[in-house]
């Protein structure tokens, strides 16, 4: 079991990349990954609401929408436990590092939408939702921290190469959001030397 857990963490991490791979959670992606410790700190805090919401989501999902039957609220309940998550995290920020608070700006909120930590509930609840309780929650506690880790390792690539390809001579049609959707893009063609595909 604790060798399918390591394959599961790093499978989410770095070959199912939730970013690079699936393709969700781009706003933070490309919003905030313009300096390394801004993008750090968002994908910390990334981290700390995918892994808790997914925890606290499938616990959720066995001891109340299950037994009653009411698994088709899966959506609405999951995204207000995300809510009120994002709060939480964001009212310890603004207590306790208030200049990452302000750095994050708005993008600290949207982690309530984003689609990155939804589809990590909702992923985790039907692809384990048939294990025992136990089982379920370690697989989606794995998966989750695997996938988040995915995102921070992904957001703060992006930055080096940002700050890094910031006072190159780009030509003025590739200035700005074009060039760094090229990065991505071939970030994403290295990431997938993870799955084999190349």
């Amino acid at each position: 079991m604790i060798g399918e857990l390591i394959l599961l963490l790093i499978g989410a991490s770095l070959v199912n990349n939730v970013i690079l791979s699936q393709f969700l959670g781009l706003c933070p992606f490309l919003g905030v990954s313009k300096k390394v410790e801004t993008a750090a700190g968002m994908g910390v805090a990334v981290v700390c609401v995918i892994t808790v919401a997914s925890a606290v989501c499938s616990g959720i999902y066995l001891l109340l929408l299950q037994p009653l039957n009411l698994t088709y609220l899966n959506t609405i309940v999951f995204i207000l436990v995300i809510a009120a998550l994002v709060q939480l995290v964001e009212m310890i920020l603004k207590k306790m590092i208030p200049s990452l608070y302000r750095a994050l700006g708005i993008y600290l909120p949207l982690i309530t939408t984003n689609c990155a930590v939804l589809g990590v509930a909702l992923l985790n609840v039907q692809d384990y939702g048939s294990y025992s309780a136990g089982k379920m929650m370690i697989y989606s506690i794995v998966n989750a921290f695997g996938t988040s880790s995915g995102f921070l390792v992904a957001i703060v690539l992006m930055a080096g190469v940002r700050e890094r390809i910031q006072n190159n001579d780009v030509t003025s049609s590739f200035r700005g959001q074009p060039i760094v959707l090229v990065t991505a893009g071939l970030m994403a063609i290295a990431f997938c030397g993870f799955a084999g595909v190349i």
